[in-house]
């Protein structure tokens, strides 16, 4: 592979304004230079666009023209005046001139106003070398300033005495540093937070010299105010009052290596700075076809997890798990995991071990541990925590409509006239593709939200309409299929789309099923509190809307009815004839950066890679004569089949590579009881994580900064990562696994993650035409990739569904076991905040901690009070499976009734709390639906007290001379 190093100037070119979409061709000249551009474009792009480069300051291609500075006028033959070229738009037969005397004495008169009032320490500036406003002064030939020194935001002292127009520095922000004495009011940050990220935290006060940028309020610093941290106006800044802390510390890069996100499931592109092997900043890639040049707080700032002191570097080994660590060589780490897995096959059976990959790692380290499992241990009991989030999404789409994934890439929310947003929370979740919904609900998208709490979608800035379903936890199913009764009984449905898409009887089936009258809003208002008139609003709504398109998360699937609700989502689609277009679609919002792509190399236990199940005789033959050895034809056991028979007996051994299950999975009493039992548990993580206080090896893991492949986003996008720095631990994940497999006698010889990926495209129809080459020229492509779409899918099911015709599922309301009663009397929902991650065993290591360093329980103030409890108090969380204590935050985003935590802190340990109940079809935990209990505390419960004593017990390393 070669290496993708490349200069920043062939990458970050800005066009000055961004692009017009219009179909209207429109040629002008400019300088001489006949150039071709759509109409609506300005007179700058298009200049741009010829090579040519005009001189500006308060413009740039991610926000629209704002026309302040005066930089960037030009002469136009036949127009009066010097018009400014980034809100100038070309027109037919335009003859532009960027450069004449009277050009050039303006554009320095501009400059010589906005250097008089700035700072001229150039030489020490961390904005060195990357300076906008330095750029432009060369750009115009300003060799001397006429003005005299005067009124000022330059200096904390004029004239011996405080200067009433200086400010001080702002570092309240971890990341970035504020400095107003550099500020020129070109207001690209400002257009930046508003427009961009949609968090509207930065304004313009006051007028004419005292114009000023603010963060919120007088009283207010970046840190306390609206923003998120995004860094959507430090990438705007043209000078250096916005600046990354990391920059200021290590100074200006030298090279970009373009890389992908290692969070969540959006999948952005970055472009990481690098001097030497030191990352200086991310910067989000203007080409990046999920992010389209965004970020959030997370990719953008909180990588600095990768060299934390507490990440383990060398590998460890101990005889129980009560005793402290010893660190090993390789060669004797793996000998003793490889050792210890043989031997608990030959005590205990072939299928007495197994593997759980991770979705943090890349497609080639994920292939390659269901290919241990299956190839080397001989069984097929591989899982991974897709078992715990989206399961009922693979089931459930693969049903319906024939295959695993969404539907539609994130580029179509652009032409969604409606988004039904169902147990999600985008703007924390999601915040990349948040913002960019919210971009659209300002354009005029309306937005339906199906959640238990309010989220911040629905108070977005300048929005359209907005309806909030608050339903009860458990109750998706009889909404949704309500919403489907109405649109039936009043007509709504597209009867052409499902006469030619969708088998016509299955459809009366279906109807008749839902015309039942159990299935009216009257009727299922009683049991999901959701208003019947809001409901028929809803139906409505999606059904006449031109273009609707359905986004959901974990908030659908992690339920007992969870694979039910997929495919009422699919039904409703479907109906409607919202699949196959720009604008619609079903689209599960993963929730890790590649939970997609391990659902793809078959880390399920009854499937192969490309969701081939493994009694298919033709697949299991494929790769017997790949791999060169017999494969089972029994599916494996899954994450809670493995727990389950380790609490027997029967299950000994496991692999668990970049997955933390006792923080992660549910009955935490029950998780830790089975991890005990085990003969051998390697885990493969960077850090100590809960998991790893049972373990007998560790296996240091590397970081995505530190490794090759591929990850695979929510869109079924395939991104590169690349190697920013030499692996800190020595290898890469999918060396590590490789190593432990030939110790088990694997005779694999892999030399680069690329030839994983030729073997995955050789034997997996979806990704026969991927390989890096392919990535490398094309940035990304979507899957299927293959001889019918060389380039990719963007969009799914266009002219027929994969498995022929839309089957229609009868989606019965089946209520939950798990119920509110006199002893738990209140539902636990849980969920993710903006800054943290999963389990948080990567942010928990970053400044990220200073916006969310606890996980707090959210409760209605009614239901607060009925139980003495203030905002901030400790209170007892108890359910029928465990109890646990956090603090309170009395809050009327959630229902009475309702209470909602999130599970980054392992102090928390809210899964102690949920239950062992489970989705129908795939086992997916019912996390959003635990009946509990909530009373004031006086501090942390017994188990908490335990497990802490365990855990430091647990973490005990020797040191290196024993």
């Amino acid at each position: 592979m070669k290496d993708f190093v490349i200069p920043p100037a062939d990458w970050t070119r800005d066009m000055g304004t961004p692009a017009s979409r219009s179909d209207i061709a429109v040629t002008l000249t400019v300088d001489g230079i006949g150039v071709t551009v759509p109409a609506g474009t300005s007179v700058m792009r298009a200049a741009a666009e010829a090579g040519i480069t005009v001189p500006k300051l308060c413009a740039t291609d991610s926000v629209t023209a704002f026309g302040s500075c005066r930089l960037c006028v030009v002469a136009i033959e036949g127009m009066r005046g010097t018009p400014a070229s980034c809100t100038t738009p070309v027109a037919e037969g335009m003859v532009v001139h960027t450069q004449t005397d009277e050009i050039a004495r303006i554009r320095k008169g501009v400059m010589e106003l906005y250097i008089s009032d700035h700072p001229l320490d150039c030489l020490t500036c961390a904005a060195n070398g990357d300076c906008e406003l330095q750029d432009m002064a060369g750009a115009v030939g300003l060799r001397d300033v006429r003005f005299e020194p005067g009124e000022n935001h330059v200096y904390a002292r004029q004239n011996g005495a405080p200067n009433p127009e200086w400010r001080p520095k702002d570092h309240s922000n971890p990341y970035f540093t504020f400095d107003p004495s550099k500020c020129i009011v070109c207001s690209r940050c400002v257009r930046a937070c508003d427009e961009v990220q949609g968090t509207f935290a930065l304004t313009i006060e006051g007028r004419g010299f005292d114009s000023r940028v603010s963060a919120g309020m007088a009283s207010d610093d970046f840190l306390t105010s609206d923003c998120v941290s995004c860094g959507a106006c430090v990438q705007a800044c043209p000078t250096a009052t916005l600046q990354e802390n990391t920059q200021i510390a290590i100074g200006t890069p030298e090279r970009i290596v373009k890389t992908t996100c290692a969070y969540c499931g959006v999948g952005c592109s970055f472009d990481a700075h690098m001097r030497g092997e030191t990352v200086v900043k991310m910067v989000p890639s203007k080409e990046g076809k999920a992010n389209r040049g965004h970020s959030c707080v997370k990719g953008r700032f909180a990588w600095g997890y990768a060299t934390h002191a507490e990440r383990i570097l060398h590998p460890m080994i101990r005889e129980d798990y009560r005793d402290p660590w010893r660190v090993v060589s390789w060669d004797e780490a793996l000998g003793f995991a490889a050792g210890r897995l043989k031997r608990a096959q030959e005590q205990h059976g072939r299928e007495s071990v197994g593997v759980i990959t991770s979705s943090r790692c890349t497609n080639e380290e994920t292939y390659l541990v269901q290919k241990l499992a299956r190839a080397v241990m001989g069984n097929n009991n591989t899982d991974t925590c897709a078992r715990v989030c989206h399961s009922p999404t693979g089931y459930g789409l693969k049903t319906t409509f024939g295959t695993s994934a969404g539907t539609h890439d994130f580029d179509s929310v652009e032409d969604t006239d409606l988004a039904l947003i169902i147990g999600a929370n985008p703007t924390e979740g999601h915040p990349v593709f948040g913002s960019r919904l919210r971009k659209r609900l300002r354009q005029g998208a309306g937005v339906i939200v199906l959640d238990p709490r309010h989220i911040d979608l629905l108070d977005s800035v300048h929005r359209n309409d907005a309806w909030h379903l608050p339903l009860l936890p458990g109750t998706n199913v009889a909404v949704l299929t309500a919403m489907a009764h109405v649109i039936v009984a009043e007509g709504l449905q597209d009867d052409e789309f499902i006469r030619t898409r969708c088998d016509w009887d299955e459809y009366l089936a279906y109807r008749e099923f839902l015309l039942d009258p159990r299935h009216s809003p009257d009727e299922v208002a009683r049991v999901s509190n959701v208003p019947a008139d809001l409901i028929r609003q809803a139906a409505r709504t999606y059904a006449k809307a031109p273009r609707a398109s359905i986004y959901y998360g974990l908030g659908v699937t992690e339920h007992a009815q969870g694979s039910t609700t997929v495919m009422a989502i699919a039904n409703l689609a479907m109906l409607t004839g919202n699949i196959g277009k720009p604008g619609t679609g079903v689209n599960p919002l993963r929730g890790q950066n590649n939970v997609q792509g391990s659902c793809d190399m078959g880390s399920f236990p009854h499937e192969y890679p490309g969701y081939r199940h493994v009694t298919d005789t033709e697949t299991r033959e494929l790769y017997e004569r790949v791999w060169g050895v017999r494969l089972s034809d029994e599916p494996g056991l899954r994450i809670p089949n493995m727990f389950d028979a380790a609490t027997e007996g029967t299950f000994r051994g496991l692999y668990c590579q970049g997955e933390d299950v006792l923080q992660s999975d549910p009955d935490t009493t029950h998780v830790k009881r089975a991890l005990a039992s085990l003969d051998i548990l390697i885990v493969h993580d960077l850090f100590l994580n809960e998991t790893s206080n049972y373990a007998h090896v560790f296996l240091p893991g590397s970081s995505f900064l530190e490794k090759d492949g591929t990850f695979t986003n929510a869109e079924r996008r395939i991104n590169m990562v690349r190697k920013t720095m030499t692996p800190l631990n020595g290898y890469a994940d999918w060396e590590i696994t490789q190593m432990l497999a030939n110790a088990m006698g694997a005779a694999w010889d892999y030399t680069h993650p690329s030839q994983i990926m030729d073997e995955i495209a050789l034997t997996t129809p979806s990704f026969a035409g991927v390989s890096f080459d392919l990535l490398d020229r094309e940035g990304s492509v979507q899957w299927p990739c293959n001889d019918k779409a060389p380039l990719g899918t963007p969009v799914m099911h266009i002219d027929g569904f994969v498995r022929g015709k839309g089957k229609f599922i009868h989606t019965e309301y089946v209520a939950t076991e798990e119920r509110s009663g006199p002893r738990f009397p209140l539902l636990l929902t849980t969920g993710r905040t903006l800054t943290q991650y999963n389990v948080g065993a990567q942010t928990r290591r970053t400044d990220n901690l200073v916006w969310h360093a606890e996980d707090r329980l959210e409760i209605h103030p009614s239901d607060a009070e009925n139980r003495g409890i203030r905002d901030g108090d400790v209170v007892r969380v108890a359910s029928r499976a465990g109890d646990t204590t956090l603090r309170a935050k009395v809050t009327d985003r959630v229902a009475p009734g309702v209470v909602y935590t999130t599970f980054h802190h392992p102090n928390t340990q809210a899964n102690v709390v949920t239950t062992d109940n489970s989705d129908w079809a795939t086992n997916c935990p019912e996390f959003k639906v635990t009946a509990v209990q909530v009373s004031p505390s006086n501090g942390p419960s017994e188990w908490q007290e335990e497990y802490r004593a365990h855990a430091e017990l647990a973490r005990r390393i020797l040191p290196a001379a024993e």
